[in-house]
């Protein structure tokens, strides 16, 4: 699981095999299984997850009880609460296992250490955050200025691999529509 981790980080920072171990020595890798929670809302999110194998989801419960996916998260991305995981005081959100997945946990505390000893390690949490907030605010535009429609063909277009993975009321909670349209929409009856 490792390798992985490190070939990731390769692309976009170099370390020298002393950096490397002592990475190696500040992750745990982890099994998770299919509908298994890492994170519960009022919780303190302490991990940031690499997903080494297997596919998340982000979510909210709304005043409802309904659950609003916010995010999803496959092979070679993370997932964390980084408001939570940077503040250090409860979660708004979940974080839910929707296959057998395994990840590779960093804790804040062994993150904070590495950012000192590995200094390009804070470069490439940054390339990852800012990738990861570019990808917010286009869903945030997409939901503004898409039909139910638009969303879920762009969705399929641009990411076909979680069509064929995530539940269909998944993907209709994400794309902010109910699970009913969207069996409309794939029949072509919209």
């Amino acid at each position: 699981m490792s390798g992985q981790l490190l070939q990731h980080l390769s692309k976009h920072i170099p370390l020298t095999e002393t950096e490397k171990e002592l990475l190696l020595s500040k992750i745990v890798s982890k099994k998770v299984k299919k509908k298994e929670l890492l994170l519960q809302a009022g919780e303190i999110c302490t991990h940031q997850n690499f997903i080494v194998k297997g596919c998340f989801r982000l979510y909210i419960i709304n005043d409802k009880g309904a659950e609003q996916t916010l995010q999803f998260g496959i092979e070679d991305w993370w997932i964390t609460d980084y408001m939570s995981f940077s503040t250090q005081k409860p979660s708004h959100f979940y974080i839910q296992a929707i296959e057998n997945s395994e990840i590779i946990a960093i804790s804040k505390t062994n993150l904070d250490q590495l950012y000192t000893e590995i200094p390009q390690l804070e470069r490439y949490f940054r390339i990852v955050l800012q990738k990861s907030f570019a990808a917010s605010q286009m869903r945030i535009m997409f939901l503004f200025t898409m039909t139910a429609e638009e969303r879920y063909h762009h969705f399929n277009n641009v990411v076909p691999e979680f069509v064929q993975r995530v539940p269909q009321y998944m993907i209709a909670s994400y794309l902010d529509f109910s699970a009913e349209f969207l069996s409309k929409i794939r029949a072509g009856k919209v």
